[in-house]
């Protein structure tokens, strides 16, 4: 049938599945059958894919498939892999290196203070804190105050052979116990404590003269800690001068390191931790920022 007002023309429409809803029909496009075919194919791909491969969760995992593959498992091997390998070179040139040329080496840096940090808190935290600023018989890690050395090679040293630990190689330097021995009377003790508390401008004990302790010290102290009280590293003996006391700065604490000594062991950690970790505990402690 021809449309009147446009002669020539048709007007039947197209086909539709005689479906119709408010007036709207729905035409009868077939998709092309190549599009079918493939869109079949997939699914049949998928059936295969659910049986060969993981594909359902459960209540407690997952599908494992036929052919038990895990591109989790197989990236995580990979990753476990270059770990390994990398760990391996690294370790094996921080146990080779010295401290200073580990520190010269960029790249062998970053890695000695990563392996340094976790090694402090698995093995030094315990006793020097967390965050390594020490208490009471336990040195702060970050001031600059320093028993037997804050050099890089001085702490390593240090940690690696100990102090009093027993070790062939370790610190050895006590605090005599003077008033326990008897080597000071009660009176010396507490002059002298009170002249090494006015050295860093501290109060003293009431009644002890500083003068007679300054006589004390001369005789009995100087020894080690130097006619000017500045401590000396071989020896472990601290610097008197600073505001920095170990064991306490009251009077009552510094008069009882006098009269007991002090004799605080630094473990040995030669043959409990491999060489590239005592390298590199060394060089995190020294980069906490008291090191000299």
């Amino acid at each position: 049938m021809a449309d009147s007002a446009h002669p020539g023309k048709s007007t039947a429409g197209p086909e539709t599945t005689g479906h119709e809803w408010d007036g709207i029909a729905e035409y009868n496009n077939p998709l092309p059958r190549w599009w079918l075919y493939g869109l079949y194919a997939t699914i049949v791909w998928a059936f295969g894919y659910w049986i060969a491969y993981p594909a359902w969760p459960l209540v407690s995992g997952y599908t494992g498939g036929v052919l038990g593959y895990s591109q989790r498992e197989t990236v995580l091997s990979e990753v476990e892999a270059v770990r390994r390998e990398r760990g391996a070179r690294g370790q094996t040139h921080l146990a080779s290196a010295s401290v200073a040329e580990i520190r010269a080496d960029p790249a062998l840096l970053r890695l000695a203070l990563a392996t340094g940090k976790a090694a402090f808190g698995d093995n030094c935290a315990g006793c020097h804190g967390s965050s390594a600023t020490g208490r009471t018989g336990y040195p702060n890690l970050q001031d600059d105050d320093w028993l037997w050395g804050g050099t890089a090679e001085e702490i390593e040293r240090t940690i690696r052979y100990g102090a009093r630990s027993g070790h062939g190689e370790a610190h050895v330097g006590d605090m005599p116990a003077f008033g326990r021995d008897g080597v000071l009377a009660r009176a010396e003790v507490e002059a002298v404590t009170s002249y090494v508390l006015a050295l860093s401008g501290r109060p003293g004990i009431a009644g002890a003269s500083p003068e007679k302790g300054a006589e004390v010290f001369a005789g009995n102290c100087a020894g080690c800690h130097g006619e000017r009280a500045k401590g000396n590293p071989e020896m472990g003996a601290p610097d008197l001068t600073d505001p920095i006391w170990l064991y306490g700065s009251s009077p009552e604490q510094v008069a009882a390191t006098v009269t007991n000594g002090r004799k605080g062991v630094m473990p040995a950690w030669e043959g409990r931790l491999d060489q590239a970790t005592i390298k590199s505990l060394a060089i995190y402690v020294h980069g906490l920022g008291g090191g000299k």
